[in-house]
């Protein structure tokens, strides 16, 4: 059974070189806000509503937590098994969905408009995870793991390779990015939008990969950060100073999040007694981390800031 510290520092916060010390403030605990879903993901933060958004794909549902009340609710079911969510720079929900094998945006009116769920005419495999980069466009992950079983979608087959796509979104215009990686999965932009993280899942071991961004186009691809025999990276977030969060786990150790310098060391690890899947920076200030795992949505101040 899960208990938060009462001491401080919080042992669950482990630094692993000079440069992760001070990320996380010594009297900041690790806590749970939600117990309950079945595999939670895609978290995205809603400072003009004070609410965060997650995933919970089994359970075909969007959760709602309300920071003023810590209340959670059901944002909306069925979510057609909906996994990543991002905002766009207008403010909408972006949101990657299994079932539909489509990425949407969620109006301000509450209606949904289908941004893409075909590419070259044939139907994507079931988007992932996403991202908006600052001139609107829209990136995003294209794995089949939501179309290998019916837990987190339809079982069917591949239409096409899997991919990363970058989508513009006043034109309809998309285009493959990166492909030839085995289960593309979390996304990110360093600070500046000039680098792009990208996890690959499906290898053994896993690997992960930074392209240099050109316009709306990727180039020079080389090793990020080694995942070792058994490191599990899921979706990740930028903070300020370019450290990469991941969420991390698979097995006892390894469960929680990971964070990497620029240059890929890993330089702190929070522990979870379980998996987290995905994270995002949210709160007034864009320092509190709220983490994504398996069952629970959990959240920890920062002493950095979120990158957007």
């Amino acid at each position: 059974m899960w208990q938060q510290t009462e001491t401080y520092p919080d042992p669950a916060v482990r630094v692993l070189d000079p440069r992760g010390q001070g990320l996380v403030p010594f009297n900041a605990p690790v806590e749970r806000l939600y117990h309950g879903t079945r595999w939670g993901e895609g978290p995205v933060w809603f400072g003009d509503g004070r609410y965060l958004l997650w995933s919970d794909i089994p359970n075909d549902r969007i959760m709602r937590w309300d920071r003023a009340s810590g209340a959670v609710s059901e944002f909306r079911r069925p979510s057609n098994n909906a996994n990543g969510n991002t905002r766009d720079r207008q403010g909408r929900l972006i949101t990657c969905e299994h079932r539909t094998r489509r990425v949407t945006r969620t109006e301000y009116d509450g209606s949904i408009t289908v941004l893409i769920d075909r590419f070259q005419g044939k139907r994507l495999n079931s988007p992932n995870d996403v991202v908006v980069k600052s001139d609107n466009s829209i990136w995003f992950s294209d794995p089949a793991f939501g179309i290998m079983s019916d837990y987190e979608g339809d079982r069917a087959e591949s239409e096409l390779p899997m991919a990363f796509y970058r989508l513009d979104p006043a034109t309809g215009k998309a285009t493959v990015v990166a492909d030839g990686i085995e289960g593309p999965n979390g996304l990110c932009f360093s600070p500046d939008e000039t680098k792009l993280y990208v996890v690959e899942s499906a290898s053994r071991p896993r690997r992960t990969w930074v392209f240099d961004v050109d316009g709306d186009k990727l180039k020079n691809k080389r090793p990020f950060v080694d995942c070792g025999p058994s490191g599990s990276p899921d979706g990740w977030r930028a903070d300020e100073r370019g450290n990469i969060w991941a969420g991390w786990g698979m097995e006892p150790g390894l469960n929680g999040v990971r964070v990497f310098a620029p240059d890929g060391t890993p330089i702190l690890h929070i522990d979870l007694p379980e998996r987290c899947a995905n994270l995002c920076f949210g709160a007034r200030k864009k320092n509190r981390l709220f983490m994504a795992a398996s069952q629970s949505l959990y959240a920890v101040h920062t002493n950095v800031r979120g990158a957007l």
